[in-house]
């Protein structure tokens, strides 16, 4: 017996860009943090001048570059987020079923993935709460 989630996609899940932290490369990291906790997402996504996905900064991230550096808070603050960004990141098409999109966070252990189109453009953000959410209520 098929269900409605059977049908649904990425697309009809997926958080905007608008709202999700997205950012130029030369964003400094305490305005790119800044932009995480209103955005209330534990990731930003660092896009060049066309839109590409060309980084992925987390709250993990974080926790591991402040136990490995020896700078001052103050100096790393004053770094690009593009200097602490992971280049390697996993992703989604917007046609992606959402049960594969699912069983691909819980692969990699992640709650976010982001959405991009073939030339790697962002679309927007799986965030796994809300996909939950919209499964659950349908």
């Amino acid at each position: 017996m098929s269900t409605s989630t059977d049908k649904m996609t990425v697309r009809d899940i997926l958080l905007s860009p608008d709202d999700i932290p997205v950012m130029p490369p030369r964003t400094i990291l305490k305005s790119a943090l800044e932009m995480m906790s209103a955005k209330r997402l534990g990731l930003a996504c660092i896009v060049d001048d066309t839109g590409r996905l060309i980084g992925i900064f987390t709250d993990g991230d974080l926790r591991r570059m402040l136990l490995r550096t020896q700078k001052p808070l103050s100096a790393i603050f004053a770094d690009d987020i593009i200097t602490h960004a992971r280049r390697e990141f996993t992703t989604i098409a917007a046609e992606t079923p959402i049960a594969d999109a699912l069983r691909l966070l819980e692969a990699r252990e992640i709650f976010d993935l982001p959405v991009v189109d073939d030339q790697g453009k962002l679309q927007g953000l799986i965030h796994l709460h809300p996909a939950l959410r919209a499964l659950l209520n349908t």
